[in-house]
């Protein structure tokens, strides 16, 4: 069995041609979300992870063996519910309040612009739809938001923190009485990104 305890989210720094030419490993959300497991890749080599406490395993990640070879993850497509907005007569907020409905619960949950996604649940289901909300059951794969306690979701969401800072800073500079150039240049620079 190979031993696999590092993992390169999204195989950032990685060469293209190396991730392109790793074997796969094909894995639903089950487990993924767990820090030790056992999986076959592509090649059929029987694979042990045993990665740090609290890891959560996304679709693109890079798995690093003991021998040095590169795996990469493969979100396997799984049973979701897709949550979205009644086109008759909902409106995209509707999926903001069911996002908040379903975090109050603490299901796993992933948030798209247009759509809302989670492990089916009947009782949720009837939930959603008594808010005016389509929800169909389909094969999808599954990419929760990781919350503030996991390290991927941590990391990559303080890296937006300061983006936007930054962004913010220049406007403030200006004296106040300029509030529309305000706006104005406010909005142009979060286009620029």
């Amino acid at each position: 069995m190979l031993q696999i305890s590092k993992l390169i989210p999204r195989g950032e720094g990685l060469a293209a041609p190396l991730i392109r030419r790793a074997a796969t490993v094909e894995l639903d959300w089950d487990v993924r979300q767990k820090s030790r497991f056992a999986a076959t890749d592509s090649s059929g080599r029987e694979l042990g992870i045993f990665l740090p406490r609290g890891t959560v395993v996304r679709g693109g990640d890079v798995l690093v063996a003991e021998d040095g070879s590169l795996i990469k993850v493969i979100a396997a497509p799984q049973a979701v519910l897709r949550i979205t907005a009644c086109t008759e007569h909902g409106t995209p907020f509707d999926l903001t309040r069911a996002a908040y409905h379903l975090g109050n619960r603490h299901v796993p949950i992933e948030l798209q612009p247009d759509h809302l996604k989670i492990e089916p649940d009947h009782v949720l289901a009837d939930m959603l739809r008594a808010m005016h909300l389509t929800v169909v059951e389909q094969q999808a794969t599954f990419e929760p938001e990781g919350g503030a306690y996991s390290q991927g979701g941590h990391s990559h969401g303080h890296g937006h923190a300061h983006g936007h800072e930054a962004g913010h800073a220049h406007p403030h500079e200006h004296a106040h009485d300029h509030e529309h150039e305000h706006h104005v240049h406010g909005h142009d620079h979060g286009h620029a990104h």
